[in-house]
């Protein structure tokens, strides 16, 4: 990884912790609109799926399969997460599942930490954020995302990246502006539905990768740590049914059971009753059962 984006990671996660302090500031003092709020939580559910839908459920693991159109929507909402372009975020999720904790996993706790309380608690900060700074995108895209490669919209919305986290940042701005007729109320739907916004889904997707991988339940028979996690699963429309989802990657629906709220998964199913999704990927009871482990593990 280069300095220019190593520095470009790293100002990615503080700049939006300071907007999260400047946030807390301004409501200790009143200043928030429930214009902040709406346009908060509509940004959070755009780029929020098109994370979970586009990136993850669609592009990584192929669980359904849809129009040009709607894929490039998707992959549009999730480069305004700013977790990074489409190609390397797929490329890198990929080789996270070919080698899950082991050696070759990009952000893996389990792995070269050392033992002890030290080596977790640097195996969490590791896989949590740590990786961003070394690992991320470095992934080759064409061993691991090669279909993205050769499609000429998604190397565009690619290229794109910087573009589409402007937008990501404009479009609260001038829904605020819109709302509440001036600049301060702009400004404040910027900060919300923009920077905290942003803060906030970085956090929820990167407890995937360390919180879901050390703490939680496990069911299935799986080689690897993966685990699932309530509250990250509530926050991430259903990503935190984390050990589901390693034990069967290509299903369309993480939350395998009626207590196992997946709004993502819901989603899709909204989009296949459409007739905007076919060939959507399911769990049967039975290939359930099959893989479920001889214990549970729980923390």
């Amino acid at each position: 990884m280069s300095k220019a984006q190593r520095y470009s990671n790293l100002g990615a996660a503080i700049v939006p912790l300071l907007a999260v302090i400047a946030a807390a500031i301004l409501s200790w003092n009143h200043i928030l609109h429930w214009s902040d709020v709406a346009i908060f939580a509509a940004m959070y559910l755009i780029a929020g799926f098109g994370v979970t839908i586009g990136f993850h459920r669609l592009l990584t693991h192929r669980s359904f399969a849809t129009y040009k159109p709607v894929a490039y929507t998707l992959a549009m909402a999730g480069s305004m997460s700013v977790q990074g372009p489409v190609i390397g975020w797929v490329a890198d999720h990929r080789k996270h599942h070919a080698h899950t904790d082991e050696e070759g996993d990009p952000h893996s706790p389990h792995v070269g930490h050392g033992d002890g309380m030290v080596g977790a608690l640097k195996g969490l900060w590791w896989a949590h954020l740590g990786w961003l700074l070394d690992r991320q995108g470095q992934a080759d895209p064409n061993r691991y995302a090669r279909d993205l490669r050769e499609d000429r919209g998604m190397r565009r919305i690619n290229r794109a990246f910087l573009w589409l986290v402007a937008a990501g940042l404009v479009l609260p701005f001038a829904a605020g502006f819109v709302i509440t007729g001036t600049l301060a109320g702009a400004a404040t739907a910027l900060l919300w539905g923009g920077f905290v916004r942003i803060f906030i889904l970085h956090h929820v997707t990167w407890s995937v990768n360390s919180v879901c991988h050390f703490f939680g339940r496990r069911r299935f028979d799986t080689d690897d740590e993966s685990t699932n996690v309530t509250w990250v699963a509530l926050l991430s429309f259903g990503e935190g049914w984390h050990h589901n989802h390693h034990a069967f990657p290509r299903s369309a629906k993480h939350g395998l059971r009626w207590y196992e709220p997946d709004i993502s998964g819901l989603f899709i199913r909204g989009l296949e009753r459409l007739h905007l999704a076919w060939n959507v990927v399911t769990i049967t009871p039975e290939r359930q059962r099959q893989r479920l482990a001889t214990s549970a593990r729980s923390a």
